[in-house]
């Protein structure tokens, strides 16, 4: 989809439709839309007076123009009560227009900088988030799918602004959106493929394309040198797979500075089937997103490159397959890590906190000032969370509140679980330093403080994505499948901490 900004009048640009938006409860319509109306012969006042027309969020209200007008077709986006309007709502509308419009076989769209000026939104954040809603809500994975599509294609959406010196602001607002729209549509599509076609090999693949196309360092270690580092908890992970691991480093440097300022986390487990402890075969299938926070990092890279923020980073993704075999890990097995900490294995399954280990211990190694991990890494945070929100855990407050005005920027709801020391005990091991699962209760807490054994006093913060990186329908900007959770909020961090 081709976005463009423009300056003039929206009643006269030629397109497809034009979107103009009303919010509940108000009673007399104004800017933009009066003219509209007008130019309808009062159709939009007269519907608002019927009821048909509400204002509610997210409700769509299609008229034809019927020649009265240069564009075919007029809709009415509801913006709910203007109070409560947020940049994320805005998102929200917009992709849900889109999408109805596709369906109605509309390729080109004009529209305002949806929201601008209301409860504080900004021209300029409007018009980002009008970009991303688009880009979002539009989004669909087709790869391995040879019937053609019942829906076209949205090709032009132009955000049209009367005047003429704003053009630069929303220019550079559109090109954020884009960036970080298109950066969560690159970790949608590498979660929605099948692990026949996303192995650890091609998650290394789209790292090598990604950190040629923007300009990223990249290395890329194999499994000699693991073992040479002694990365012996990812080693015992993918020691029952025939697919090698691959420990993926990327690289961005925006400072002069030889320091790390963050160095990013991500699980890739391409496929857990559970290992020896295996999971039940229903819904196994989606097993194949468990590298949804290694696809979130590297998707980030790929945006803060484009972004350019002057901030030194680095990025971590151990991938690798968690399947069963003759070789394969065993319960009752004691695994050494790179930093040179025991671990008891108590269940196969949890596997991702073992390739965490030491790809933390690999980001404390090279100094990294702050650590933030991404991974799906417990059940018992779905249990907790729901699909709404992800889980944070962290070590440093800062950090985390940092984390979470991240995620409120992005739409990306964050909730903190608690991190007190009592948890640690079920963690206590007989016969190795520590063990892989902590018992029932306490799920996702008891393998956060797993994780935080391997980060001793750097700030760190663990994000737990369990419940957020899929969706099972489409709702406002989410369509069904990958979300790519938290590609928005990990940028958004990033510029942050660039300021």
């Amino acid at each position: 989809m081709e976005i463009k900004v423009i300056a003039g009048d929206i009643t006269k640009i030629e397109t497809g439709a034009i979107i103009a938006n009303h919010f509940e409860g108000m009673e007399h319509l104004d800017g933009d839309i009066t003219i509209i109306d007008k130019a309808l012969d009062g159709a939009i006042s007269q519907l608002i007076t019927q009821g048909e027309i509400k204002g509610k969020l997210s409700e769509v209200t299609i008229i034809h123009s019927l020649g009265k007008l240069s564009a075919a077709r007029v809709v009415i986006a509801g913006l709910g009560k203007q109070p409560e309007l947020s940049q994320d709502k805005v998102r929200g509308v917009v992709a849900e227009t889109c999408r109805l419009l596709r369906g109605k076989g509309v390729d080109s769209i004009a529209t305002a900088a949806q929201g601008a000026g209301a409860a504080g939104i900004s021209l300029e954040s409007a018009a980002q988030a009008v970009t991303e809603g688009a880009l979002l809500g539009v989004y669909s994975f087709r790869r391995h799918i040879t019937k053609e599509a019942e829906y076209g294609e949205i090709k032009e959406l132009t955000i049209v602004e009367p005047d003429e010196t704003k053009l630069p602001l929303l220019e550079q607002a559109c090109y954020k959106g884009r960036v970080l729209a298109e950066a969560t549509n690159l970790a949608r599509d590498m979660v929605n493929e099948p692990a026949n076609y996303m192995t650890p090999s091609h998650m290394a693949e789209t790292a090598n394309r990604l950190a040629e196309t923007h300009g990223l360092e990249l290395n890329i270690l194999e499994q000699e040198q693991m073992h040479e580092l002694g990365m012996g908890a990812l080693l015992g992970v993918t020691q029952g797979s025939r697919q090698p691991p691959k420990f993926i480093v990327l690289h961005y440097r925006g400072s002069d500075s030889n320091e790390i300022d963050i160095a990013l986390i991500g699980k890739g487990i391409t496929f857990d089937s559970g290992g020896i402890s295996i999971k039940p075969s229903e819904g196994m299938g989606e097993m194949k997103g468990d590298m949804a926070g290694g696809a979130a990092v590297i998707a980030a890279m790929s945006a803060i490159a484009q972004l350019k923020p002057k901030i030194n980073i680095t990025a971590v993704i151990p991938a690798a397959e968690n399947l069963p075999s003759d070789n394969a890990l065993k319960p009752g097995d004691v695994l050494t890590a790179m930093n040179g900490k025991t671990i008891e294995i108590i269940s196969t399954d949890a596997e991702g906190r073992l390739i965490l280990a030491d790809a933390l211990g690999y980001a404390k190694k090279l100094d990294a000032k702050h650590l933030v991990d991404v991974a799906t890494l417990t059940g018992a945070c779905i249990v907790a969370l729901g699909n709404v929100c992800s889980g944070v855990f962290g070590n440093n407050q800062e950090l985390v509140d940092k984390v979470i005005a991240a995620g409120a920027e992005a739409g990306e709801l964050i909730w903190q679980m608690p991190m007190y020391e009592e948890y640690k005990e079920q963690n206590k091991s007989d016969v190795a330093d520590i063990k892989n699962v902590g018992g029932r209760y306490g799920g996702a807490i008891t393998a956060a403080q797993f994780l935080a054994e391997f980060v001793s006093d750097t700030p760190w913060v663990h994000l737990d994505i369990a419940g957020t990186n899929l969706s099972e329908k489409e709702r406002a900007y989410l369509v069904k499948g990958a979300t790519g959770v938290p590609v928005r909020t990990l940028v958004n961090l990033v510029l942050a901490l660039a300021i």
